[in-house]
């Protein structure tokens, strides 16, 4: 049954803590200064210093989420079409966060939500392509 929700609710919810734990939580538009600190840099060889955030970091996850929700969308059980009925939720619950409150009004936010909406749309056109390979029109 863990197979059936959605791995990108993971960077929401870690969004959702970060904006959660400012004064004022959903309506504080303080989420992109936090998010955009810089936490460490490192020493590029071309004698620059990249500048790491907490952004950055968590939208660097959430790609590598996408890539295994991507990957799970492959296959065809029964439980992908509950986990794509569960992304379309989550992406739901995204877009009234991202239109409705301060905190959520952010780049990262939405890039988060982007990825989420990309969930949904590969998992029902892989369902979809899948199905229509399985029907099979023989010359009978």
């Amino acid at each position: 049954m863990f197979a059936a929700v959605p791995l990108l609710a993971l960077p929401v919810l870690i969004y959702n803590l970060i904006a959660l734990t400012l004064p004022g939580a959903f309506m504080s538009a303080e989420a992109h200064a936090r998010t955009t600190e810089t936490l460490f840099t490192i020493h590029m060889t071309s004698r620059v210093d990249w500048a790491i955030s907490l952004s950055d970091l968590l939208l660097a996850a959430s790609l590598v989420v996408l890539f295994v929700e991507l990957l799970k969308s492959t296959t065809s059980r029964k439980i992908a079409i509950i986990n794509h009925s569960l992304s379309l939720v989550l992406f739901i619950g995204c877009l009234i966060e991202f239109l409705l409150a301060p905190a959520f009004a952010t780049s990262t936010f939405f890039l988060i939500t982007v990825m989420v909406l990309l969930d949904v749309l590969a998992g029902f056109i892989v369902t979809i392509v899948a199905a229509r390979r399985d029907v099979d029109f023989g010359d009978n």
